[in-house]
């Protein structure tokens, strides 16, 4: 395919256009640099110029604390940008694919949220993400995914890995529940969209539910460090606290991509697993 990646400078940017080179696909590697998302008549005249089959759009705004100060900002990024990407998706005949994010919830359900479940974001990031999901339109595909890491850009694994070298002791939340999700994985899915064409909300996710204090003691563990040198302790007794609530649940269950027949994202440990192997190999 022809392929026109945003965002391709990123964490799971980078990783859609490697896995596209990989198969072979034609790819518009559009990082920061080469295309400004927010620029109505770039965005535009990119698209016109190449006319892919598919546009994948990563470019988001993601510093989910930094939202609540700059809100206008992050809805330029996630929102209006969106409508952008899908006005010039549709005058080519282009399938988009937008990546949204498990913050569209408020987290207060007992069970994994199905896709048909109602949004109801409690910060700014949450709420401009969905202003994005309803920008991208219904001709459009959404994967919405959760804790993502990679080898590039900045991640809970390496954030867990610089710390545990450097201190004795460290001490993560119990107390909020998700998916860890890894760009290795989430990239050919996000492809897999964009070859069938599927239009609609689908959840994507590597399979395994933990919490962050879990999350980092199964990082730890497959570094060879001890896990026990993390200790748990509630969302309450963060210090400082975040400007930003996060949601106490965000397991999303796959449910859409289940019933398409396509096989699940792998159980998070064994991408975590490589991904600290290649991270640490000297």
């Amino acid at each position: 395919m022809k392929i026109l990646v945003t965002g391709a400078g990123g964490q799971l940017g980078a990783d859609v256009v490697a896995h596209c080179v990989r198969l072979g696909d034609d790819v518009i590697a559009a990082d920061r640099a080469r295309l400004d998302v927010t620029d109505r008549s770039a965005v535009r005249e990119l698209v016109a110029a190449t006319r892919p089959e598919a546009v994948i759009n990563a470019a988001a705004y993601t510093a989910v604390d930094a939202c609540e100060e700059h809100e206008a900002e992050a809805a330029l990024v996630n929102e209006t940008a969106v409508r952008w990407l899908a006005d010039a998706s549709a005058s080519v005949g282009a399938h988009l694919v937008h990546v949204s994010t498990d913050y569209v919830f408020d987290g207060t359900l007992d069970r994994p949220y199905r896709e048909d479940d109602e949004p109801n974001p409690m910060t700014a990031y949450g709420r401009t993400k969905l202003g994005g999901e309803r920008a991208a339109g219904p001709a459009a595909a959404i994967a919405r995914t959760s804790w993502v890491c990679g080898a590039h850009g900045d991640n809970m694994v390496k954030l867990v890995l610089r710390l545990s070298a450097e201190r004795d002791e460290l001490a993560f939340v119990d107390d909020q529940r998700g998916c860890p999700t890894f760009t290795a994985d989430l990239a050919p899915a996000l492809r897999t969209l964009a070859a069938d064409r599927r239009r609609g909300i689908h959840h994507l996710t590597n399979q395994g539910a933990v919490t962050w204090y879990e999350f980092v003691r199964e990082i730890l563990q497959a570094a060879g460090r001890d896990p026990a040198m993390v200790r748990p302790i509630s969302t309450d007794q963060l210090d400082p606290p975040r400007p930003a609530r996060r949601p106490a649940n965000s397991v999303l269950d796959n449910a859409a991509w289940r019933a398409a027949g396509l096989p699940p994202l792998r159980d998070f440990r064994r991408p975590l697993a490589e991904l600290v192997g290649e991270l640490t190999r000297t």
